[in-house]
C-alpha cells in the first residue's frame, strides 16, 4: 500500500471519529492499567461491569491491597481468568507502592516489569493515559492491518513496527483507537462489513487474513 492510500484511510477515519476513545471506563492512569490488565481474553463491556463496582470502593494500589485477594476476586469473578488476574493485580499494586510511590510508571520498560503486563498492555497505557505515540496491536488491529494492507505482517511485533513507521505522524496518536474500533465493529473477523466500510475502496483485501498466534 502506498503512502497516499494510507493517508486517505486515516483521514477518513479521523473525519468519521475526530476524538476516538477507549471503550474501557477509567478516570486515572491506575484505573486504566488495571482495566487493561483485566481485559485480556475478556470484553471491554465485561470489564466495565466489574470495575463499575470495584473502583468506587478501591481505585488505588493501597485500597486494592487493603481489600485482600479474596475480596478483589469477588468483584472480578465475572471476568475470564479472574483468579490469575487477581494475583497479578495484587502483585502489581505492591510493586507500584514499593517502587513507584503508588504511581503508574511512564516508561515501557518499567510497565512490562509489572505482573500480567506485556508490551500490548504497556502500549495502551502509554498511548491512552499518557499521550505517547505507541501502538498496541491486539487481534483486531492485527486483522485490520493485514486485511487492508495498511501494515501486513506475520506477527504482532512486525505489524506494530510497520504501523509506527507507516502511519502518518499526524494520525499516530489516535490510530490505535481508530483501528481497534474499525476491527471491532466493521472489519470483523468472520464476515467483514465491506458494504458499510468507509475505506472499502482503498482496502487491498484479497480474501485471506492471517491470524497471529501471539496477538
Amino acid at each position: 500500500m502506498n503512502a497516499a492510500k494510507r493517508y486517505e484511510i486515516f483521514r477518513r477515519l479521523r473525519e468519521a471519529n475526530p476524538s476516538p476513545k477507549t471503550e474501557l471506563e477509567y478516570t486515572t492512569p491506575f484505573e486504566l492499567l488495571i482495566s487493561v490488565l483485566l481485559s485480556a481474553q475478556a470484553t471491554d463491556v465485561g470489564v466495565n461491569k466489574a470495575t463499575r463496582r470495584l473502583y468506587p470502593v478501591a481505585n488505588t494500589p493501597a485500597k486494592i491491597l487493603a481489600l485482600g485477594i479474596d475480596e478483589l476476586m469477588s468483584y472480578i469473578q465475572t471476568i475470564g481468568l479472574y483468579k490469575t488476574k487477581a494475583k497479578n493485580v495484587m502483585a502489581t499494586c505492591q510493586i507500584l507502592l514499593d517502587k513507584h510511590g503508588g504511581e503508574v510508571p511512564r516508561t515501557r520498560e518499567e510497565l512490562v516489569e509489572l505482573p500480567g503486563v506485556g508490551r500490548k498492555t504497556a502500549n495502551v497505557v502509554l498511548n491512552t493515559a499518557f499521550g505517547e505515540l505507541a501502538m498496541a496491536v491486539d487481534t483486531h488491529i492485527f486483522r485490520v492491518s493485514n486485511r487492508t494492507g495498511i501494515a501486513p505482517g506475520k506477527n504482532v511485533d512486525i505489524v506494530e513496527e510497520k504501523l509506527m513507521k507507516f502511519v502518518p505522524k499526524e494520525f499516530l496518536l489516535d490510530a490505535h483507537h481508530w483501528l481497534i474500533l474499525h476491527g471491532r465493529y466493521t472489519c470483523v473477523a468472520r464476515k467483514p462489513q465491506c458494504w458499510n466500510c468507509i475505506i472499502a475502496d482503498l482496502c487491498e483485501f484479497k480474501g485471506k487474513t492471517p491470524t497471529p498466534a501471539d496477538a
